[in-house]
């Protein structure tokens, strides 16, 4: 097998840089790499390297470097030593499209901050419920980027980055990972208005009740089955709450263009009962 022959393309900053190996991209991490590096170097075989990211996808490269061109090239080297160590941290391959989707992410958030325009996050609850591992990672992320670029990130931008790592950590598409969180929120919304309470959001009956919506709504849209022994008794012992499930239910058909079965309806009807009878709400 030939030995890697890269040629210097761009220097982010003294830790990664972009190199051609063969006629494709790669993005090359290790500390100190940049450092005395111009375009046009030749990196001797062997080198060793942190982490090697390949950009196959001639559509995607096309798009990373429209995107490197308009951004601090500092910047794209701290985006990509924060990819790096999500993909070590949740162990998962990181395809093309990351190294676009994140880095225009993040370039844009910088900019907001940078002229005052606040970060709002309406899901952020539902995120830490959802997906606590992924948050601790997106912090560390937030805790770079402030290192580096010396500006205070709010906790908001965490939520929007833990997305990221759990669409990278699943190997889905971000839009699904934010649907799911939409979908979760609009539920409780439509719950809290029927029932008149408003649900404490650090409650654990709040995120038992949002993981089970997180999980069902993966049954639906992966169609799988499930058994409920149980649904002749929910019907009749909690009327009212199965109905409201039904109307969650029909939401759920709505958004996902899926059916779901009436044992799913069953299921929910459970969880909403035990939402009614917890102390932790308060009538409005």
């Amino acid at each position: 097998m030939q030995p890697a022959q890269y040629i210097v393309r761009k220097v982010f900053n003294n830790n990664v840089i972009l190199a051609e190996d063969q006629g494709t991209e790669k993005i090359l991490i290790r500390k100190g790499l940049g450092f005395g590096r111009r375009e046009g170097d030749c990196l001797e075989p062997g080198d060793p390297f942190e982490k090697i990211f390949a950009i196959d996808n001639q559509e995607t490269s096309s798009k990373f470097n429209q995107l490197i061109s308009k951004i601090d090239a500092s910047l794209v080297g701290i985006c990509e030593e924060i990819i790096a160590m999500i993909s070590i941290e949740t162990g998962q391959p990181v395809g093309d499209e990351i190294h676009v989707r994140f880095i225009d992410h993040i370039a844009f958030a910088v900019y907001r901050l940078k002229n005052s325009d606040k970060i709002d996050n309406p899901f952020m609850i539902e995120i830490e419920t959802l997906y606590p591992r992924e948050v601790s990672i997106a912090r560390k992320a937030v805790a770079i980027l402030e290192k580096n670029i010396g500006i205070e990130i709010p906790d908001s931008e965490a939520g929007f980055i833990a997305l990221h790592v759990h669409s990278l950590k699943n190997q889905g598409k971000l839009s699904t990972t934010i649907k799911y969180t939409y979908l979760c929120n609009s539920i409780m919304e439509i719950i809290e208005d029927e029932l008149n309470l408003e649900i404490d959001r650090k409650s654990i009956d709040y995120a038992r009740f949002i993981t089970h919506l997180r999980f069902a709504i993966e049954r639906i849209t992966q169609n799988i089955p499930i058994k409920n022994d149980l649904l002749s008794s929910i019907k009749k012992m909690y009327k009212s709450s199965f109905r409201l499930a039904q109307k969650v239910a029909k939401l759920l058909e709505e958004e996902t263009n899926l059916t779901v079965t009436t044992a799913e309806v069953g299921y929910i009807a459970m969880h909403i009962e035990r939402l009614k009878n917890i102390s932790n709400y308060s009538i409005r």
